[in-house]
């Protein structure tokens, strides 16, 4: 059930077939709350830049924020940027952390720091998705608002945090062994020669997912250019496993 909110008409001078501000419950029914399910992942579909998801893993934080979806990876096979926050116990909390590595496997920029102070969800830098309590005080709904000064205000809260959170990086995806399983077949694809554009067809991600995931392996590697990372991998072993 979407409930259109026509206040706010005091404070701004957006036209009332126009509200900035729409309520999607999800704690009364079951069909209600694949309403709000729903009515989310249409949004998410229009994606285009940039999704940025930040969860505090609070026990009253709204579950459509934190939730993991299949829109979530079809928007990073066609390069829609991930940037995806989470408080550090994520990493030992057994299926959030499984989540967390299948997103970044699949070329989401995934980090975690001490304590995260929100919960949100922004699409393209226009709409922000925040908790939403209803009369009785009970979360479980979400607000979607497409006011600047909320947008904002919520992205610039995220940047703050996220510039000094720690990445979750390949090492630490369970069974990795410094590579994930992507990185590997992606390494072994261009040490074969194969081009960004060739790789990304074979691994069905966007062009721009591999040049983000090689950029991420030489980050890792602290190489300056693929050459170099190319021979440090070589060193480490990587290209051997990724052929073997």
């Amino acid at each position: 059930m979407t409930v259109h909110a026509p206040e706010f008409r005091s404070h701004h001078s957006s036209p009332p077939s126009h509200p900035r501000l729409t309520v999607v419950r999800d704690h009364a029914t079951p069909q209600v709350a694949v309403s709000a399910h729903a009515g989310l992942d249409a949004k998410l579909a229009t994606a285009t830049r940039e999704v940025v998801v930040v969860s505090s893993m609070s026990a009253t934080a709204a579950d459509p924020i934190a939730l993991f979806r299949r829109i979530d990876h079809e928007n990073l096979r066609r390069g829609v940027r991930y940037r995806v926050l989470f408080p550090d116990r994520a990493r030992v909390t057994p299926f959030v952390a499984a989540r967390l590595s299948a997103l970044a496997l699949s070329g989401a920029e995934v980090r975690t720091t001490g304590a995260v102070p929100m919960d949100a969800l922004v699409i393209d830098g226009k709409f922000a998705v925040l908790p939403s309590e209803g009369q009785d005080g009970r979360q479980g709904g979400i607000a979607m608002f497409r006011l600047p000064s909320v947008v904002a205000a919520t992205v610039g809260l995220f940047e703050r945090v996220w510039s000094a959170a720690v990445p979750l990086v390949a090492d630490e995806v369970p069974g990795g062994t410094g590579l994930t399983e992507r990185e590997r077949e992606l390494l072994t694809l261009l040490s074969a020669g194969c081009t960004d554009e060739s790789a990304a067809a074979r691994l069905d991600i966007s062009v721009r997912t591999v040049r983000r995931m090689v950029s991420g392996i030489m980050s890792r590697l602290g190489a300056r250019s693929r050459f170099q990372a190319g021979v440090k991998a070589a060193d480490r072993g990587w290209l051997v496993e990724g052929t073997g």
